[in-house]
């Protein structure tokens, strides 16, 4: 092969490049994928938090809410092995219809519970029949001494939906949540992983 005027080296040179293009695009084609088509970009989801809306008796924009035992070292990645080995203890938080569920459940607890506090009774066996009053079955709610002077409750409205808190001198407090991730009920769970 024989061609005027160009020069040998700049001819090697050339059909170089031209191998090294196609050798670097060996392999490169994918399963489903046309020849010579660009390659999808993959957009990785993450997972979002459903939406919240105003529930009765709140405000037009519900502020985020902390459910009992939640707090902002869970937010964003563990800043030790001891906060990630023990995210199985960190329950639900509740969103939309479950938060106003929820909002409802803290508040009648809360209610029913009061005067047990303004008296001075903080027994476990009447913070258990207060509650159980409000008709929750015997078998869902228990009730133990939290110290001198308070008792802690824990009630399981439903499936996914759980109330704790405890009754002083000092206040009444009922957090709602929905759970925990690695069983089913509303006890802590004691055993990690």
């Amino acid at each position: 092969m024989t061609m005027s005027g160009a020069r040998p080296g700049v001819l090697l040179a050339a059909m170089a490049a031209m191998a090294a293009v196609l050798v670097t695009g060996c392999g490169t084609e994918r399963s489903g994928e046309s020849a010579g088509a660009a390659a999808p970009s993959r957009t990785v989801a993450t997972p979002s938090r459903p939406a919240n809306f105003p529930c009765p008796g709140e405000s037009r924009t519900p502020s985020p809410t902390r459910t009992a035992g939640a707090s902002s070292d869970h937010d964003g990645p563990p800043a030790d092995h001891d906060a990630e080995n023990h995210g199985f203890r960190v329950p639900f938080e509740l969103y939309g219809q479950h938060r106003c569920d929820g909002l409802a459940a803290v508040k009648r607890v809360k209610g029913a519970l009061e005067p047990l506090r303004e008296r001075g009774d903080f027994a476990p066996e009447n913070v258990k029949a207060a509650l159980t009053g409000l008709g929750y079955p015997a078998g869902k709610v228990s009730s133990y001494e939290y110290g001198p002077g308070s008792a802690g409750f824990l009630i399981e409205a439903d499936e996914s939906l759980c109330v704790e808190g405890r009754v002083s001198g000092d206040s009444t407090e009922a957090n709602a949540f929905g759970g925990y991730p690695d069983h089913s009920g509303c006890e802590i769970p004691s055993g990690g992983h």
